[in-house]
């Protein structure tokens, strides 16, 4: 295993994420890890893009900074800044500079959430050239060995206005993920919430139900993660009805009818 800087060393998981593989992400990850290749990740928010990642850094041993991207990131809050201190200034490098200069994997979750000046910074290290320009600090930074670059979005989700441009597109490989069979859902419910197999089935069932509803008055579905949220609260010892009703159909809906709509299945599956 190649040397962890200090750095970066606080970014190591430590311990396995659970996670069910949905087809050859895997071995797909690890060879684009061996070329240090780019990866996008796409598919619904709550399928399991995040853990996937979590997992494969754990299964590689290489530290992880993640970046959850919102409408506020700029290219400066992931490059990095200078900083007063005392009577003297002090750089202090961004999460992505952080990850390119001491070999880390840098994770950019639903990345057309932040800021368009963003792909500028990303552009140079998705390609050839594997360089990140801190134009603040007057350093063009050339990228270590084991750096690699993935992102995450949710093409179904996003609008045209922020969807991810060619340009930026064909600088990755791409992983496309959905939700699994509901059997093999099932088992990540009831070993992430403690629910058992036949309550993990009736959450499964309840959250195909609600994806069947999309475009039909709901922008997406209950994900994965929203079974699980669900199947704790029942594990704590909330009713299964009103456990739903708080972790799915709260979060989900806000019309009457669609209330409605979510409570009927709710009492046709789970209760």
């Amino acid at each position: 295993m190649a040397t962890i800087h200090p750095a970066v060393g606080t970014y190591l998981i430590q311990q396995a994420p659970h996670y069910q593989p949905q087809g050859e992400e895997i071995a797909l990850f690890e060879a684009a890890w061996q070329r240090r290749m780019p990866l996008m990740l796409k598919g619904p928010t709550g399928c399991g893009k995040t853990r996937f990642v979590e997992h494969m850094a754990w299964r590689l041993g290489r530290p992880l900074i993640t970046v959850s991207c919102h409408e506020d990131l700029s290219a400066g809050d992931l490059a990095g800044r200078w900083l007063l201190e005392d009577d003297s200034t002090r750089w202090q490098d961004g999460p992505l500079t952080l990850a390119a200069r001491h070999g880390a994997l840098c994770y950019l979750d639903e990345v057309v959430e932040a800021r368009q000046d963003t792909t500028v910074l990303i552009h140079p290290l998705a390609d050839t050239r594997r360089q990140i320009t801190l134009d603040r600090r007057g350093e063009v930074l050339t990228a270590h060995p084991d750096f690699m670059l993935i992102v995450s979005y949710n093409p179904g989700y996003q609008s045209l206005s922020k969807d991810l441009k060619t340009s930026t597109r064909q600088r990755f490989a791409a992983i496309d993920f959905g939700y699994l069979p509901p059997a093999r859902e099932a088992e990540v419910v009831a070993q992430e919430s403690g629910v058992c197999g036949e309550m993990a089935l009736k959450l499964v069932a309840l959250g195909t139900r609600t994806r069947h509803l999309r475009g039909q008055g709901l922008e997406e579905g209950a994900s994965t993660r929203m079974l699980i949220h669900a199947g704790s609260l029942i594990a704590a010892g909330i009713d299964p009805a009103t456990a739903c009703r708080t972790a799915i159909t709260a979060p989900l809906a806000d019309a009457d009818d669609l209330r409605l709509a979510l409570s009927q299945a709710i009492d046709a599956l789970i209760a």
